[in-house]
């Protein structure tokens, strides 16, 4: 199983990174990916045994439990698991950029030594709860509160579609909320809310279209209460330290976009092979040929720029225009790769007894979460110099 790539800023160590993730994703996660999203379950063990591969924290210092790897190390581990199964690759990034990142950078070292071994350990999640049911892209216009009462935080609200959130695996959530004393302001504040002791109701999240073996919850707080203590950042910086979290998470919704185009273009091509209409093998059909060589520049452009943006983050250069870039074309992609990979299967694509159905639905997320496709256009926008 070859799974070198050959670019300017892969070493040795990320493909040896990629073999493991690969190797796990074939052996762990491909068996039972399409019984998971057929029932709509959400495994803690399988997210466990991401937990034990070390997938949890990677980026983190080793004092933190975590692997201190590059952002590009993790970004290709998100890669190889989108390149199986969208579902857990979607719960390690949003483990990593959403739910252990932001307290990494913007925790205490209380906060940080208290909260953060536990959740590289492989046994906890922890969540990020910005979108409710009338906020979304219109972040300012959340509006569950907090009030503090005698060193307390008291809560009351309501958060929806948040990943890794319900399951018994979920030990918190970081929330966005409003912490103005003014009901004619806002001020926006970012709080870390630990279940066991918050008493949050979470509801799991089923139906869905894509992403059926992730857990998405909905969260309500009714007089919750957390410390005083935490409190993320600084009062009145929730905002910023959300949207700045995005910015990271950007990327690896970027990969996961990048996996799952690749995954669909290697079932495409394999498929290609296989199949055999009036003699040959479709592959030797001019405009099947076309069709994969196009998936091919796709998938070449899009993992450069990809890891070209994780290089910018890596050395503190600005990448939120990268991000944005990365983001809006690796969904734009996966969605193109994805829909041509069904059309090479033809009717065997439409059931789903083939991962290429399952492929063709958990795209569609891509230019919706973490930002809408039309969202990441404003912000390319405004760095550009018009």
């Amino acid at each position: 199983m070859n799974t070198k790539i050959y670019h300017p800023l892969i070493t040795e160590n990320h493909n040896k990174l990629r073999s493991q993730v690969r190797e796990f994703a074939l052996n762990e996660i491909k068996p039972i990916a399409q019984k998971l999203d057929e029932n709509s379950e959400f495994s803690p063990e399988l997210t466990k045994k991401m937990g034990k591969l070390g997938l949890f924290g990677i980026t983190i210092p080793e004092e933190f439990g975590g692997k201190n790897l590059d952002t590009l190390s993790y970004i290709i581990a998100i890669e190889e698991l989108a390149r199986i199964d969208s579902s857990q690759a979607a719960t390690i990034a949003a483990q990593n950029s959403l739910g252990i990142a932001p307290i990494y950078k913007y925790g205490t070292n209380e906060q940080k030594q208290r909260l953060l071994p536990q959740l590289t350990s492989g046994e906890n999640l922890w969540a990020f709860g910005l979108t409710e049911p009338n906020a979304g892209s219109d972040a300012k216009a959340i509006e569950t509160s907090a009030i503090l009462n005698n060193g307390h935080w008291i809560v009351n609200g309501q958060k929806v579609f948040i990943t890794n959130s319900a399951s018994e695996l979920s030990m918190g959530v970081t929330i966005l909320v409003n912490t103005s004393d003014d009901p004619n302001q806002k001020e926006f504040s970012a709080i870390l809310m630990e279940k066991e002791l918050s008493k949050y109701k979470t509801e799991s999240i089923k139906n869905k279209m894509v992403w059926r073996a992730a857990d998405t919850g909905r969260l309500t707080f009714i007089d919750s209460v957390a410390s005083k203590e935490n409190l993320l950042g600084e009062r009145g910086r929730g905002m910023h330290i959300m949207l700045e979290t995005l910015d990271s998470g950007r990327l690896s919704i970027a990969a996961i976009g990048l996996g799952l185009a690749q995954g669909a273009f290697d079932m495409a091509r394999e498929h290609s092979l296989k199949r055999k209409q009036f003699g040959k093998s479709l592959s030797m059909f001019q405009s099947i040929s076309n069709k994969l060589a196009d998936m091919d520049i796709k998938l070449e452009l899009a993992r450069n720029y990809l890891y070209y943006s994780c290089w910018l983050k890596d050395n503190n250069l600005p990448f939120t225009k990268q991000a944005a870039i990365s983001k809006l074309y690796t969904s734009e992609i996966a969605k193109e790769i994805a829909d041509e990979a069904v059309q090479i299967h033809g009717a065997y694509g439409l059931f789903k007894d083939h991962d290429i159905e399952r492929f063709y639905r958990d795209q569609r997320i891509l230019s919706i979460g973490e930002g809408t496709s039309e969202i990441l256009k404003i912000v390319i926008a405004k760095h550009i110099d018009i």
